[in-house]
């Protein structure tokens, strides 16, 4: 890279920084697209020349709204709710919706920003979007819940619908709360469309949607290891979070050979030098989804674990292969070190953004099997664009089928980054290679449409 183009780079991050203060998640995330995108747009004169990169790294726009609602001893609460609607230049926007009271403007943008690329490695026709509240569900009834679904969706309904805007479930958002707002969606404009995913089977929803970010996060692993002639069989790894993604990232290792020895909350992690079974996998299930209990119980039903409280986090234990399936920049410079150290060889992420910068680069410098949130944890989006299609098909399909589809789907982002990412010596930069692959794509359909 030239001289000039380094300022170029530093100018464009600047104009970020000062376009959008206060918000070092959203910075975060286009500048880590930007250092590789500046290289592949070099003297490429129409990127350029229409500010594509500008134009992406600006959502089209940013809905905020305050959501009212009343708890069960009758106090009135006000949260803030937003939709953050990034870019639709190959079709819809769609991404999840989040509700945890870490939810800020610039978190949603930055989430938008990073599905919008994520969508457009997948091939399937979805633009970026991200929503939610700074609401905290934990602690609250189900009526409590219910009530401020209705409440959020009652204010967020005049801005999505199946060809506009396809919200998903997220952090704090499961089956149930998905119900609870389609069936507002559905009160208010009396239509029953595919207007979100996650839905329950019995309603429009597709099989393995539950399953299939922590699946698909493993199936990139593999399709990494395998370009290397390597398997998972035998590989110790560990895992952060104990949600859906990391339940079912733990449950696919475990299915191809591997041996899983943590998974963590946010009061800390597990240490089951044993090896987390399906057995206990199930038991996490359990714990998390039906109890709704903190991971530290562990240790009191399988004994030889550890638990590691006051937030700690799970670098520190040896593995082949780490998989941050939490939230985003759980994962730092130091902690990058100490897996390498440990003999990491491979990295899947299963959270959106869970390395920070500085992570980031000591990864890509040690040239490790380094997959990016936006390949790796496409898994989920790419089913509920599957069941996008289902809902307007008015059809299903099997799990056989859906299954191979992911598959398909995680091999083809994992093609996509080798065509773009290889760095000469048998290495390839999956970062640069999803960032470019994704960037191309959008790129090209916004040149197609003029300045809009």
């Amino acid at each position: 890279m030239g001289v000039n183009e380094h300022v170029d780079l530093n100018g464009f991050v600047e104009g970020v920084k000062r376009r959008n203060p206060g918000q070092p998640e959203f910075v975060q995330a286009v500048q880590e697209v930007a250092e590789d995108i500046f290289d592949f747009m070099g003297d490429k004169v129409k990127y350029h020349e229409a500010q594509i990169l500008r134009r992406i790294a600006e959502p089209d726009r940013v809905v905020s709204f305050r959501v009212c609602w009343a708890d069960d001893k009758g106090n009135i609460r006000v949260q803030r709710g937003w939709r953050v609607q990034n870019n639709n230049a190959i079709g819809p926007y769609k991404g999840g919706i989040r509700f945890h009271p870490s939810v800020t403007e610039s978190v949603l943008k930055f989430l938008a920003f990073e599905q919008t690329f994520k969508n457009a490695l997948t091939g399937l026709p979805m633009g970026g979007g991200k929503g939610g509240s700074n609401f905290n569900p934990k602690g609250k009834s189900v009526n409590e819940i219910m009530r401020f679904c209705q409440s959020f969706m009652t204010e967020l309904y005049r801005h999505i619908g199946a060809d506009v805007d396809v919200p998903a479930g997220d952090i704090g958002v499961g089956g149930r709360e998905i119900g609870f707002m389609f069936g507002q969606y559905k009160r208010i404009t009396n239509h029953f469309t595919g207007v979100l995913t996650g839905k329950g089977l019995e309603w429009g929803g597709s099989l393995i949607r539950t399953e299939a970010t922590g699946y698909g996060a493993v199936y990139f692993l593999q399709n990494m290891l395998t370009a290397k002639g390597m398997d998972v069989a035998g590989k110790t790894a560990v895992i952060s979070g104990s949600g859906n993604v990391a339940t079912h990232a733990a449950e696919k290792i475990v299915q191809l050979g591997g041996k899983v020895l943590t998974l963590s909350d946010s009061e800390g992690f597990i240490h089951d030098p044993d090896g987390i079974s399906q057995e206990k996998i199930d038991w996490v299930k359990e714990l998390k989804n039906v109890r709704r209990g903190r991971i530290s119980e562990y240790v009191n039903e399988f004994k030889g674990a550890s638990f590691h409280g006051g937030g700690a986090r799970p670098w520190g234990v040896a593995c082949d292969l780490a998989l941050p399936c939490a939230t985003q920049n759980e994962l730092n410079g130091e902690e990058a070190r100490t897996l390498l150290k440990n003999g990491c060889i491979a990295v899947a992420e299963g959270a959106n953004m869970p390395t920070d910068l500085d992570g980031v680069h000591i990864f890509k410098a040690a040239k490790i099997l380094y997959a990016p949130g936006k390949a790796s944890n496409a898994g989920g989006v790419a089913v509920s664009g599957l069941e996008m299609s289902q809902n307007s098909a008015r059809m299903s399909w099997k799990e056989e089928e859906l299954q191979e589809m992911l598959r398909d789907i995680m091999r083809g982002i994992h093609d996509r980054c080798l065509e773009y990412g290889g760095q000469g010596g048998g290495y390839t930069d999956y970062v640069k290679g999803a960032n470019i692959a994704g960037f191309k794509k959008v790129a090209d359909a916004m040149l197609a449409f003029g300045v809009v």
